[in-house]
């Protein structure tokens, strides 16, 4: 007999943090109380001292945990032997987060200075590490390049892909929307990457 599907939904953790990273894209870390992400789920804002002891907590494992995604998931796509194949997987790979989770752009953009410490630094060496693939990626294409211009090269497209939460929406069909702008933002992505050694 076949498995039953897995249709379980998100916890209530997850729930939280995809609450949370809307609520404080929209209005602010500080913007934002305990209640109003508790009516947020459906629950009183006591009851998320549960899930997370304060919203310092719930952000710095929203930002942590998406650090950590984009790393894992642009590792998967650097083992291409053939580099240009791997920066374009990387480009792509990128655009579906910013496409996906543009809230968070917009929370990691505007609050991180609000984390404690110690996950702070834990984000940006995450981040730094995720860039480093992209240096060492585009360096394999482009040996000449040296890796400082590499890095102004990868934070350069960064800034373009990570836009996206701010550029005005089309008015036209979501879906046909969304993939038009992917498509624009992949062919500028992929030829400032290539622009790299001029």
């Amino acid at each position: 007999m076949a498995a039953a599907p897995d249709t379980a939904g998100p916890t209530r953790r997850e729930q939280i943090l995809a609450e949370a990273s809307r609520l404080f894209a929209r209005h602010g870390f500080h913007g934002v109380s305990i209640a109003e992400l508790g009516a947020a789920v459906g629950v009183s804002g006591p009851a998320l001292y549960r899930h997370f002891p304060g919203k310092e907590a719930l952000l710095a494992e929203m930002l942590i945990d998406i650090s950590e995604r984009l790393l894992a998931g642009g590792r998967a796509r650097v083992r291409h032997d053939d580099p240009r194949a791997a920066l374009a997987d990387l480009v792509d790979f990128h655009i579906e987060f910013t496409t996906r989770e543009p809230e968070l752009i917009v929370v990691q953009d505007r609050d991180l200075a609000n984390l404690p410490d110690e996950p702070r630094r834990t984000v940006r060496r995450l981040q730094r590490t995720y860039v480093e693939l992209w240096v060492d990626t585009l360096r394999r294409v482009h040996p000449d390049v040296p890796p400082t211009d590499a890095r102004t090269v990868a934070h350069g497209v960064f800034g373009l892909l990570n836009s996206t939460p701010y550029a005005p929406r089309a008015e036209q069909p979501p879906t046909r929307g969304a993939d038009a702008r992917a498509a624009v933002l992949r062919r500028m992505a992929l030829a400032a990457l290539d622009a790299a050694p001029a």
